[in-house]
């Protein structure tokens, strides 16, 4: 007998206000025929009053797409849906060339390898680490991987240009809607401080998840991170033409003016082997003249987590002092509510 899933049934009715929209891409001519580059695919959803003053742009981690912040993988509300409780309006994109911001090689270039059920394994299981105690479904639930895993396409190869679509689309995003805080996770990371360098004036904070780096690596399987705490490039001060000045100048010869000022804090959890990654980009963009703030979930008593975190088994708990942190970084200045 088949097995039938029906999850409306079990969840709770919500009164909303949802909608979706793209942010288009440019057009481009091959041959006699015009096409165009990637959009970002925008799904926003607000409750009936909107009693915060910024809403928040949500950005997806690498080869995913926007779902990860909606349902867990065990079915329960995601952080999009909990930032709506608290009374956001919220924005989900799919980055250019994922989910539903289609992907074709003729207007954006080679992809990259496609995302392995081991690749999976090796970001959010971390090895035998006995501090991983909530992700959502057993590891070896072949059914749940299958589900988990189905949602994964291939990055750009060349993550510089990339980049710089994640940053553009999202900078135009925020020209349309007007000022907003970003939420990025993993290999979303890099674009939130690009997204600020394009228009510090529209984002109000930024709280990255675990974002990738450490700045200046090489990341497998999606590539290297040459302006340091991105692979694309940034507008120091002094101008750099030529990232390798960065790799080998003292900390201080640089700045990065648009995030001067700008609320900044980056999220690690215990049990991820990806939370190395966190203290050195904090380290770099402070010694640009950022002034970041490191929260480890451990310390605010939250355990067990991974790499996943988002959506690991106590996602709520973990959202918990991310929430506070914006409130209180976003919060204190004069100034209405957004309806």
């Amino acid at each position: 007998m088949s097995h039938r899933f029906a999850p409306w049934k079990a969840t709770p009715a919500r009164t909303v206000r949802r909608g979706h929209f793209w942010v288009h891409g440019e057009r481009v001519m091959i041959g006699e025929r015009t096409y165009q580059t990637p959009p970002i695919y925008v799904e926003w959803e607000a409750p009936e009053t909107v009693t915060r003053r910024w809403p928040v742009v949500l950005m997806h981690g690498g080869g995913f797409q926007g779902t990860e912040w909606f349902d867990t993988p065990d079915g329960r509300p995601g952080w999009a849906q909990r930032l709506v409780e608290a009374g956001y309006a919220v924005l989900v994109v799919d980055r250019p060339g994922h989910g539903r911001s289609p992907y074709h090689v003729d207007t954006v270039g080679p992809m990259g390898p496609p995302f392995s059920y081991e690749g999976g394994r090796q970001i959010y299981f971390p090895g035998d680490d006995p501090r991983h105690t909530q992700w959502p479904f057993d590891p070896e639930d072949g059914a749940a991987m299958d589900e988990f895993i189905a949602g994964y396409g291939p990055l750009p190869e060349d993550l510089a240009a990339s980049q710089t679509m994640d940053a553009d689309r999202a900078a135009a995003l925020l020209h349309r809607i007007g000022p907003a805080i970003l939420i990025t996770h993993s290999a979303s990371g890099p674009d939130g401080w690009l997204i600020a360098d394009r228009c510090p004036h529209l984002v109000k904070a930024i709280a990255a998840i675990e974002p990738m780096g450490p700045p200046f690596a090489t990341i497998p399987n999606i590539g290297p991170m040459r302006w340091g705490p991105t692979a694309a490039p940034l507008r120091f001060e002094p101008p750099v033409s030529d990232p390798e000045v960065l790799r080998g100048a003292p900390p201080g010869d640089f700045a990065l003016p648009s995030l001067t000022g700008l609320p900044i804090l980056i999220v690690t959890a215990e049990a991820s082997a990806f939370a190395a990654a966190s203290p050195p980009t904090a380290v770099f963009l402070d010694a640009c003249g950022a002034s970041t703030e490191l929260m480890q979930l451990a310390d605010h008593g939250v355990h067990g987590n991974g790499h996943g975190l988002i959506y690991e088994k106590n996602s709520d708990a973990a959202l918990a002092p991310v929430l506070d942190w914006l409130v209180q970084r976003t919060e204190t200045e004069p100034g209405g509510i957004a309806g």
